[in-house]
């Protein structure tokens, strides 16, 4: 059985995180749920959620994701995965995202290194150029390239 994968963040982050996955992973989408932390929502509201999204995922284990450490949110989740067999990440991203979904499979502790790879594999500065086989009209040839 694969693991569950369950989103808590900032409204409406988690909801579209999983709207992502699902548009890459279509077959995953009773293993990956989502909880958006509403503003002015009570903590307890939102851990009580939470804990009904854990009984609905009913996996073996559960990879908890969430934005921000230190918010509520993340101290929602972290009071969720207390007692539970269950992992938690903050910082959340989309390719930290779908390397968990593709991994499900795994076991806890794989996943969690998965996540946290994935995740940062995938930060950098991207260098905007002009495509390659785009060619220069002979009026450009004295104008500088202006990259943003």
């Amino acid at each position: 059985m694969n693991t569950g994968i369950l989103i808590i963040a900032h409204a409406p982050l988690a909801s579209a995180l999983r709207e992502c996955v699902l548009h890459v992973y279509p077959e995953s989408a009773a293993g990956v749920l989502a909880l958006d932390v509403l503003p002015n929502e009570s903590p307890e509201k939102s851990r009580l959620a939470a804990l009904a999204l854990l009984d609905q995922l009913a996996a073996p284990g559960t990879l908890v994701l969430t934005d921000v450490l230190g918010a509520t949110p993340c101290n929602v989740a972290q009071m969720v995965v207390d007692g539970v067999h269950a992992k938690l990440v903050a910082g959340v991203n989309l390719p930290m995202l779908l390397r968990t979904v593709n991994y499900r499979n795994e076991s806890l502790d794989v996943l969690v290194a998965r996540a946290l790879i994935g995740g940062t594999q995938c930060i950098m500065q991207v260098v905007a150029t002009a495509p390659q086989n785009q060619t220069r009209k002979p009026h450009d040839q004295d104008h500088n390239d202006h990259h943003q």
